[in-house]
């Protein structure tokens, strides 16, 4: 279980801050190379020309190119918490002849520098774990939409198998910890941090009771890789 040090928002910072010049590779290597499949598929939640779009937690910036190059987004706004990490999103939006549309701005998850209804939809990609207080994460990502907004989180869940399920949790306190470390050169032990955070998150129905409980009035959602991933989809009523 993680302790309330562990989910200082300091610390969780320097350590997605240390890890940022590997993070896209071991993404990639960690989940088999799924993790590009599955945030294509939460980019197709959203209607094709959804407008201005939050992707928050943005990190290097993998989910708002495929907002935009899926056709869901005209604009998005890559948010995140660790310079480092939109420093790499900047250089990637630029590489890939997106930076008149994917923008980069440093904030804070819990206090959002938007105005109200600044946004026709908000994402998050594998960042509700790393929120201090989720509850207020949510409030703030409402407050944000416009009215008949849409929220699509794409975050790991819980596999329904008693089989995958003991070898998920083989391989998330096992192999993830040292493989990611090693790879990324951390001391700060950011892996095994990341495999607490996984294995301590809700399960699906309970994240979807979270979102509605933070005013929207809709959450459904959908497994992927029996039930390792889930993607939430509610939406902002008036």
């Amino acid at each position: 279980m993680l302790d309330r040090e562990s989910r200082d928002p300091t610390r969780v910072r320097k350590m997605f801050s240390g890890i940022a010049h590997r993070y896209d590779l071991l993404n990639h290597l960690l989940s088999g190379n799924l993790d590009r499949r599955w945030r294509r598929t939460a980019a197709r939640r959203l209607p094709p020309g959804t407008g201005r779009v939050l992707d928050l937690c943005g990190g290097t910036g993998d989910l708002s190119v495929d907002l935009v190059r899926e056709g869901r987004a005209d604009v998005v706004v890559c948010c995140d918490f660790s310079h480092p990490m939109l420093v790499r999103a900047a250089e990637k939006f630029q590489r890939k002849r997106l930076g008149d549309r994917c923008l980069v701005l440093e904030g804070d998850g819990l206090r959002l520098p938007f105005a109200d209804a600044a946004f026709d939809a908000v994402t998050v990609a594998f960042g509700i774990r790393n929120l201090a207080r989720p509850a207020s994460g949510f409030a703030e990502m409402h407050r944000v939409l416009r009215v008949g907004g849409r929220l699509v989180v794409l975050e790991f869940s819980r596999p329904s198998g008693a089989l995958l399920s003991r070898l998920y949790r083989f391989y998330l306190y096992r192999v993830l910890p040292r493989l990611g470390d090693g790879v990324s050169g951390g001391g700060g032990g950011a892996y095994g941090y990341l495999a607490r955070t996984i294995a301590d998150f809700a399960d699906a129905p309970t994240l979807a009771g979270q979102i509605r409980e933070s005013g929207f009035a809709t959450c459904d959602w959908s497994l992927l890789a029996g039930g390792i991933v889930a993607i939430h989809a509610g939406r902002k009523a008036p």
